[in-house]
């Protein structure tokens, strides 16, 4: 418990920018750790360890990445204002590994049961002039084939599993269909693939619910040549410094429920 309680505290001194010191300096290196709401409709409240850290957390919001530190966690996620007790997801002595890139998606199981699940990041460097599409599924919807131009690229992808490729840099076309028919379930905004960056796309929502919707990730400084730490960046505008404070205590608290754990797949490269 002592070792989850000063855990605890490093991952929110993390988010505030304090400086805390609580014994041997730790060598295991840091995990970037980002957040994907996709469960629709659908904001939470955050406890960790028992003790309600963030109030109202909205869908379709993507956050992070926080460096986090090893550590183990009891996360719980409850509709706003309803007791730990009706909590709609709970991972006790979730486990946070060093070293990894890692987003953690709030969303749907094929079956529309809400589950946290943990994708690793490829951030592998990049041949010049190319980036990485990843498309992921995460939406209570049946298997999906996902075409660039009208033609297939990738083929009977599932719940909760991932498919990724290296391209051309430049506008993508695409459309989500459902596997093996010319049904469009999706068919979201052409996608800027820069150079040297990784945009990851997430099906989300509910085909039954008629809230199928797309949320999209991005991780730059993927480059040959130096340049820089990749990190990521949901697309969205910066908020102010004391909204900063907030949006990552959200990111590192839902985050580290899901990196590792009894209840979150971790997928790996494929």
């Amino acid at each position: 418990m002592r070792a989850r309680t000063l855990a605890a505290l490093a991952a929110v001194a993390a988010a505030s920018g304090t400086v805390l010191l609580v014994g041997p300096p730790a060598y295991a290196a840091n995990s970037k750790v980002s957040v994907i709401h996709g469960i629709p409709g659908q904001p939470v409240d955050v406890y960790v360890n028992g003790t309600k850290t963030l109030n109202n957390f909205q869908p379709s919001a993507v956050a992070g990445p926080l460096d986090l530190p090893e550590g183990a966690y009891d996360i719980a996620l409850t509709k706003p204002g309803e007791a730990l007790a009706q909590a709609i997801l709970k991972v006790d002595d979730a486990a946070v590994p060093g070293g990894a890139n890692i987003s953690l998606v709030a969303h749907l199981k094929a079956d529309g049961a809400p589950t946290l699940t943990a994708f690793v990041n490829d951030v592998s460097k990049l041949a010049a002039g190319k980036a990485r599409l990843t498309v992921r599924h995460t939406a209570a919807a049946p298997g999906v084939d996902v075409r660039v131009g009208g033609q297939p690229v990738f083929t009977n992808l599932t719940n909760p599993n991932e498919k990724k490729a290296d391209l051309a840099a430049g506008t993508v076309d695409s459309d989500v269909v459902l596997t093996g028919t010319s049904t469009v379930a999706l068919d979201p905004p052409a996608l800027a693939l820069a150079e040297g960056t990784s945009t990851i796309v997430y099906a989300v929502g509910s085909a039954q619910g008629n809230s199928l919707a797309v949320v999209a990730q991005k991780i730059d400084g993927l480059h040959s040549a130096p340049g820089g730490v990749p990190s990521g960046t949901g697309g969205l505008a910066e908020p102010g410094p004391a909204v900063w404070w907030y949006v990552l205590a959200a990111a590192g608290l839902l985050l580290i429920g899901g990196a590792v754990t009894r209840r979150a797949v971790v997928k790996g490269r494929q």
